[in-house]
């Protein structure tokens, strides 16, 4: 393995990083990074949630909705609130169109956690649950800064956790949904592959694997990201690197399989199940419907802003490209677009989806860092802009439209 000097940034707005096919990952010195440089990142994102709390606390109350029950009981939470107090196989739903829906469906992670917690502390089902997805995003957002950091330096990063506070669907982390928690486990276990800690990075997107279906995209990029880091060893590369790569992939794995188990087919029950819920990967026939359909006959207005952030992920994804950004990013940001407009399933929730790609928003957060100096006036107009969207995004979304989260 070839030896990696330290980096200095010394111009944070002309920094740039590390090659997606190119240079080896590198490694900051120790001490840079501290929490403490996170600090004012993270108190301008928990003031942008909690705005945002409080936006659908107000509008909660104009609709005469109960404030907990409207963010710990909507939609995919009643689920995992029922696996979390009883267990898999005691939940099942006919939908309209008569086919059987699991609680199979839904990962383990989340409502296991939510157990421990009603299990070791006086807490309702329910508000272990927001509790859970609280501290996660707050932890997911310390991730997402030291990516940023060690790739660009504090400025970007402190732009890149504002910007990621207050995407449209950024409200998704404050319902009782397993966004938090995966986006925590994926900015951490990437945080650890461009640092070299590749055990650490397995195990995190094994735990990645075992929150959302979409644990598959944490998985592919620490496999992609060590398989390269081998073929530039040619070889000559540390045990604890497969180790990482072997690791990685077995939450995900592991989950499908068991369900297949119960079904009795291993390898194709789990999307059995998923396709009573209408979630398979059908190559984007199903979003072509959805599009054809919103412009033949127009929707609700949660479809069309869907649309729009589905929109906004794939330009981002192509400037992101143009970033060379290191390889696990591309591949974790490339695999959740892909899943994204590949997928068939209710296009409401597809927004959702992409908020874990963080990733997406370094090119934004590289030309806000970049235009803060000369044009600082003009950057907080853009940003409030970006703020007040998210703002009623959310709260519509979560008090007023009955389309699914």
């Amino acid at each position: 393995m070839p030896k990696v000097g330290y980096v200095r940034i010394r111009s944070l707005a002309r920094s740039r990083p590390a090659a997606s096919a190119g240079p080896p990952l590198r490694v900051r010195p120790p001490g840079t990074g501290a929490p403490r440089d996170a600090l004012p990142a993270l108190a301008l994102f928990a003031a942008v949630r909690l705005a945002g709390l409080l936006a659908v606390v107000l509008t909660n109350a104009l609709a005469d909705k109960p404030l907990v029950r409207g963010l710990a009981h909507s939609w995919d939470s009643r689920w995992y609130l029922h696996i979390a107090a009883h267990g898999y196989g005691h939940l099942i739903w006919i939908s309209p169109q008569g086919t059987v829906q699991t609680d199979w469906a839904f990962f383990p992670l989340y409502p296991a956690l939510i157990r421990v917690l009603t299990t070791t502390l006086p807490l309702t089902p329910g508000r272990a649950a927001l509790l859970l997805a609280w501290t996660a995003a707050g932890v997911a957002a310390y991730g997402v800064h030291r990516v940023g950091r060690h790739l660009y330096g504090r400025a970007v990063a402190t732009a890149l956790v504002a910007l990621w506070a207050a995407v449209p669907q950024a409200v998704e982390l404050t319902v009782a949904y397993t966004e938090s928690l995966f986006a925590a486990l994926a900015a951490w276990s990437l945080y650890c592959v461009l640092t070299g800690r590749w055990l650490w990075a397995g195990t995190l997107a094994a735990a990645a694997g075992l929150t959302r279906p979409t644990g598959c995209a944490v998985a592919a990029a620490v496999c992609a990201a060590a398989g390269y880091e081998a073929w530039r060893g040619r070889g000559r590369v540390p045990a604890r690197l497969w180790a990482g790569a072997v690791v990685a992939p077995l939450g995900w794995l592991g989950y499908v399989l068991w369900v297949g188990a119960r079904t009795g087919d291993v390898l194709n029950g789990y999307f059995t199940v998923q396709t009573a819920w209408d979630s398979r990967f059908d190559l984007g026939a199903g979003s072509l419907r959805f599009i054809k359909g919103l412009l033949l006959h127009g929707g609700n207005v949660v479809y069309p802003a869907a649309l729009l952030i589905v929109a906004a992920g794939l330009l981002l994804f192509a400037l992101l490209c143009l970033e060379r950004v290191p390889l696990a990013l591309l591949v974790f940001s490339g695999v959740l677009v892909l899943l994204v407009v590949g997928g068939s399933g209710s296009f409401s929730s597809k927004p959702r989806f992409l908020l874990p790609a963080f990733p997406l928003l370094i090119p934004m957060a590289r030309a806000l860092v970049r235009a803060w100096r000369p044009h600082r006036a003009r950057a907080l107009v853009v940003y409030g802009a970006l703020v007040l969207v998210s703002l009623l995004f959310g709260a519509f979304v979560t008090a007023v439209s009955h389309s699914p989260l």
